[in-house]
């Protein structure tokens, strides 16, 4: 078997991922920024369900930290059959008081740092089989307060997997979208806890009240959409987004 390398995945939907594609059978690249206790957690969680799994940590708004990342994916298990763009970062600020270095970072981390992944792996990406997904947002179809640079980039990220879904084709290599509403992740917990009064149980019951099916996501739900995608059931599904929301952006 191969592997799967998932960028964002010490904690949230990437490590929910992680510990799908290891049920699976896939060895396992565990991309972390910050958090290596995170990340040597979700190795530790791979390695028990019988999956190798390496802990790479890469700023992904650097280039060549990037190629680095994927050196290692590379050097640790050499053929990859999954690439999952994951990982986010930005400020949540008003677009009009954005400084030139919250634009280059968001952009750099979402956009720029998908499109050097994909470059670099491109040699170990099964052929025919492969499969690339990308984690974008409800807010690029939904205005939310201080998400437009993120919704910005998200939407790119969107448009990059059409692109690239007609690029790859030739190889059979599928790349594909999943836009998730509300998750209970670190990251949504620690938004929830700076911006509403209530903290996060006031933003989950508002949240849950939002969406047609009545609770938010768990990480595992929006991972095992990913699985799907990544599935020999879904090889003739490319260049699409899908969302996976619980009725929340329905008109």
């Amino acid at each position: 078997m191969g592997a799967a390398l998932i960028t964002g995945s010490s904690r949230g939907i990437g490590r929910a991922c992680a510990e799908l594609f290891a049920r699976r059978g896939l060895d396992v690249v565990v991309h972390y920024r910050r958090d290596a206790e995170a990340a040597r957690a979700v190795v530790a969680a791979v390695e028990a369900l019988g999956q190798r799994a390496v802990a790479v940590r890469a700023e992904l708004a650097d280039a060549d930290e990037v190629a680095g990342l994927a050196d290692a994916a590379i050097e640790a298990f050499g053929t990859l059959d999954v690439v999952v763009a994951n990982a986010a970062a930005s400020a949540f600020k008003p677009l009009t008081e954005l400084r030139s270095h919250h634009i280059g970072a968001t952009l750099d981390t979402i956009v720029a740092s998908f499109l050097h992944l994909v470059r670099e792996t491109q040699p170990a990406l099964r052929a025919p089989g492969g499969r690339i997904v990308t984690v974008s947002g409800f807010d690029t179809v939904r205005v939310l307060e201080n998400h437009g640079l993120l919704a910005a980039a998200k939407a790119a990220l969107e448009q990059l997997t059409r692109y690239l879904a007609v690029e790859l084709a030739p190889r059979a290599v599928t790349v594909n979208c999943v836009v998730p509403g509300y998750v209970d992740t670190d990251s949504a917990r620690i938004y929830a806890e700076s911006t509403f009064p209530g903290g996060w149980e006031a933003a989950r019951a508002e949240w849950a009240a939002r969406t047609p099916l009545g609770r938010i996501a768990a990480a595992e739900e929006i991972a095992a959409v990913v699985g799907l995608l990544c599935s020999e059931d879904a090889a003739w599904i490319t260049g699409q987004v899908i969302v996976a929301d619980g009725g929340l952006t329905l008109p």
